[in-house]
C-alpha cells in the first residue's frame, strides 16, 4: 500500500529537537522525503505495523501531530504534483 505520512514534532524543547530527528530517520528508511516533513512510503501491511508502531514510541502524544493517509490507486489519477519533481521515483526501476 502506498502512504502519505505528515509530521510536526514539538520542537521546544532538545528532547522534541531528538524526537524530529528519531522520526525522520524512521521515516527515511521506510520512503521517500517529498516535503520536510512528509514522506511517501510503499509499505505491506506488516511493515506498516512495525512503522507505526516504532513513530508510536518515539511521539508525545501531547505535544507532536503525526498524520498516515492511505494513497487511491491508479496514484497517477489522485495525487497531482507541482514545482520540483523528486529525485527518485520509486515505481521506475532502478539501475545500478
Amino acid at each position: 500500500m502506498e502512504l502519505l505520512i505528515t509530521y510536526d514534532v514539538s520542537t521546544t524543547d532538545a528532547a522534541g529537537v531528538k524526537r524530529l530527528r528519531k522520526v525522520a530517520k524512521i521515516c527515511e528508511a521506510n520512503g521517500q522525503r517529498v516535503q520536510d516533513s512528509v514522506f511517501e512510503c510503499t509499505l505491506n501491511a506488516v511493515q506498516k505495523e512495525k512503522f507505526v508502531h516504532k513513530l508510536s514510541e518515539i511521539i508525545d502524544k501531547d505535544e507532536d501531530s503525526l498524520r498516515i493517509y492511505r494513497l487511491l490507486q491508479p496514484r497517477e489519477k489522485y495525487v497531482e504534483e507541482l514545482g520540483r519533481e523528486l529525485e527518485l521515483d520509486l515505481h521506475d526501476p532502478l539501475v545500478l
